[in-house]
C-alpha cells in the first residue's frame, strides 16, 4: 500500500477525484477525517488518528470536533458513508463506540461530507 500525503479539503472535490484516492490506497474507500465545527476534512491518510492529528496540528482543529469516517467513492446513499473509526471513541463527549452514536454528530458530518463532495 502506497502511502499518501494527507490532504487537507476545504472546497468541492468530486467523487473522481476521491476515487483516484481510493484507487492508489485501500482500493474502494478512502479513510476521512471530518471537522465538524470548521466544516473540512482530511483524506489520504493511512490511519483515521494521521488526519486527526493533521487537522488538529495544522488547522487548529479540537479533537472533540473532529470524526473518523470511511467514504465509498462507488457507492451511494447511506453506503456511500460508513462511520467506524477509533477515532470516534470519545468516552468525555459521551461516544463509546467505534461508530458515531448521536445522531446530530451524525448529520453534521454528513452536511460537511455533503459540501465539500459532489455527488
Amino acid at each position: 500500500m502506497n502511502s499518501m500525503e494527507i490532504k487537507i479539503i476545504k472546497a468541492r472535490i468530486s467523487r473522481k477525484e476521491l476515487s483516484d484516492i481510493a484507487s492508489k490506497q485501500f482500493g474502494d474507500l478512502v479513510k476521512a477525517a471530518v471537522d465538524i465545527e470548521k466544516g473540512i476534512m482530511a483524506l489520504g491518510g493511512e490511519l483515521h488518528m494521521d488526519e486527526e492529528v493533521t487537522l488538529i496540528e495544522q488547522e487548529g482543529s479540537r479533537q472533540e470536533h473532529v470524526w473518523g469516517v470511511n467514504l465509498y467513492p462507488n457507492k451511494s446513499g447511506d453506503a456511500f458513508v460508513e462511520f467506524d473509526s477509533m477515532i470516534n471513541l470519545k468516552p468525555a463527549v459521551g461516544n463509546r463506540s467505534r461508530s458515531v452514536d448521536n445522531i446530530e454528530i451524525r448529520e453534521k458530518i454528513q452536511a460537511v461530507i455533503g459540501k465539500l463532495v459532489s455527488q
